[in-house]
């Protein structure tokens, strides 16, 4: 690292290559990679306060003509995220600059320590609070802002662009509230939600209401009784007075997510045959999640608990003492149920409420909103794109940035947290959005979307619960073999959904109801039951377009059928077609 100390003048821009002037960085004059340090005061309204360090990598650019300081999220240390977020900006960085700076607090910037904190032992997080003491509310979005200024006027560095994703939105907001020209361009990535008191939402919602979403869009998913938010609840309540070892409340709080492909495609249907006595379909998707909540316990994560609360509003008075807090928080769990159908119970035998909230031990003492109400906000080009299954509802998003001039959100169908990182076509799209607002400043709609799919409505066990195949050609049995052959193909191919990301790198599953699938360069069925009375075998080709095509024999009642399909998949409508015992249909 090269260490620096922020002198009072700095001057607008260099020449490349030559020597820095006294006081600019020595970074300011590389022309490769430069990993540098600025110090700055623990406290920006009190300069004589406590020096603290904080670490940044400059990539120049050659003829650069801007530069796009990024963070993608957390609040975690940045520094290592450098290679994604190049990746992610792609051709920008042929002609701008990158500046990624780690928050204080976290990474390389004087870090905060707690070893032993957890943050589900609310005991441990108030020992954290009471150690890091009171320069702990000062790691803090608004702090922040003021360090990343240091450090671009430590380079030299004119007006800049800003990418931020998820946390990265927070400090981008906090930045343009406090130095609005300094900035030319703002991108944000599933945008966190600024109340009017200048303070993040960091509340929890069980968003139930995602589940209708997908179900609505499917005819036969949205013909299942009752919505598919009261399918949830009721399968919530059953596993609550009947534990399954196999699906537990943490697994379905889990399985709810359709933002992950194959859970947006079966999870309602597989909950209805649970409920039904068909607890197979559930119980396949749980076994790609965790019975239990993961430990969350990273060297920064005193970092992050000072961030999170300091820029956070939570159910409680951020003035308050911590039983207050505790007691006010259990108020608003017991009156509002943001959980719904959850309970905070379902997941913490003990102290459920403050393992949910863990700022209730953390204190906040020092007035500290992101982004401060009635403050000035820079009429420059700001995109947005807010995916429809993200931490917040795109309409949420939408009204939390209406108070800036140029902002324009962009909402993506099915889409995601974080989908600029997403390594898929959506995400590609998105990147595309991103590169050509960046480069041009101007807002281009490419449309994007994660709607590539449309949810089941049931999970048949045996051949006379599927509905016929519409193939002229073909006798009623046939036809019930063909579709019940298709409907396996179908359900082994979702797996390779490129926003199927539980199965990014598996390499095999069991088949529903019995056999193999292995997943390969193609992906190969052997014996495997979609329905009891059927067995499935043979490989499926998928290109990269999404063009499916299989060669399957299909054996019920000791006959086999030899079976052909070419289908387009990851398709609201997969037109299909082949042959069934060499007799074509289409």
């Amino acid at each position: 690292m090269i260490a620096n100390v922020l002198g009072p003048v700095l001057a607008a821009a260099l020449l490349p290559g030559a020597p820095s002037p006294p006081h600019l960085h020595e970074c300011a004059t590389a022309t490769t990679r430069c990993d540098g340090t600025v110090e700055v005061p623990l406290d920006w309204e009190n300069p004589s306060s406590e020096r603290i360090s904080v670490a940044f990598t400059f990539i120049p650019a050659k003829n650069a003509d801007g530069t796009v300081a990024a963070n993608r999220g957390g609040p975690q240390p940045a520094l290592p995220e450098t290679p994604a977020i190049q990746q992610v900006l792609g051709p920008v960085l042929d002609r701008k600059n990158l500046l990624v700076m780690d928050p204080r607090g976290i990474g390389q910037s004087s870090p905060l320590s707690c070893p032993g904190a957890d943050p589900f032992k609310p005991a441990t997080v108030a020992a954290c609070a009471e150690s890091v003491g009171a320069r702990g509310s000062y790691f803090t979005a608004d702090q922040a802002s003021h360090d990343l200024d240091a450090v671009r006027r430590a380079l030299g560095l004119g007006k800049m662009s800003y990418f931020g994703n998820s946390y990265g939105t927070l400090y981008a907001q906090a930045y343009a509230a406090r130095y609005p020209n300094s900035l030319d361009a703002i991108f944000l990535d599933s945008s966190l939600v600024i109340g009017r008191d200048g303070y993040a939402d960091q509340g929890f919602d069980a968003r139930l209401d995602y589940l209708d979403l997908v179900c609505e869009r499917s005819k036969a998913c949205d013909a299942l009784p009752g919505t598919a938010s009261g399918i949830w609840t009721k399968l919530v309540e059953r596993l609550r007075k009947q534990p399954d070892p196999e699906v537990t409340l943490h697994q379905a709080l889990t399985l709810r997510e359709p933002a992950e492909a194959v859970l947006g495609r079966e999870n309602v249907a597989a909950a209805h045959a649970y409920l039904n006595g068909d607890p197979a379909p559930l119980r396949r998707l749980a076994r790609l999640t965790p019975k239990t909540i993961p430990p969350f316990d990273p060297p920064w994560f005193a970092g992050h608990l000072a961030f999170r609360c300091g820029d956070g509003s939570f159910p409680f008075d951020r003035l308050a003492p911590a039983a207050e807090r505790q007691a006010q928080a259990e108020r608003y769990y017991e009156r509002e149920r943001p959980l719904a159908p959850f309970q905070p119970t379902d997941f913490f035998p003990t102290e459920a409420v403050a393992s949910q909230e863990w700022c209730i031990n953390w204190p906040t003492p020092r007035h500290s909103p992101p982004r401060p109400p009635g403050q000035a906000l820079p009429d420059v080009p700001i995109l947005v794109v807010a995916g429809d299954f993200d931490v917040d509802r795109p309409s949420e998003v939408e009204r939390s940035l209406r108070v800036f001039p140029s902002a324009t959100v962009i909402r993506i169908p099915f889409g995601i947290h974080a989908q600029s990182l997403f390594p898929s076509p959506l995400g590609e799209c998105v990147r595309g959005m991103l590169r050509t607002f960046l480069t041009t400043k101007r807002v281009v709609d490419q449309k994007c979307t994660g709607e590539n799919y449309r949810a089941v409505g049931a999970f048949p066990q045996k051949l006379g619960d599927v509905a016929p195949h519409p193939a002229r050609k073909l006798s009623p049995a046939q036809r019930r073999i063909l579709a019940a052959t298709f409907a396996t193909a179908a359900d082994a191919t979702a797996r390779r959904n490129p926003h199927a990301f539980y199965y990014f790198g598996r390499q095999n599953e069991s088949g529903l109801r019995g056999g193999q699938v292995t997943f390969g360069q193609d992906i190969t069925l052997d014996g495997v039951r979609f329905v009891r009375d059927l067995r499935v075998s043979g490989p499926i080709t998928l290109t990269q377009d999404g063009r499916a095509t299989a060669a399957l024999t299909a054996e019920t009642d000791g006959r086999v059928h030899e079976v052909a399909l070419t289908w387009t998949a990851f398709s609201t409508r997969p037109a299909l077609s082949g042959t069934f015992d060499g007799i074509p249909f289409g």
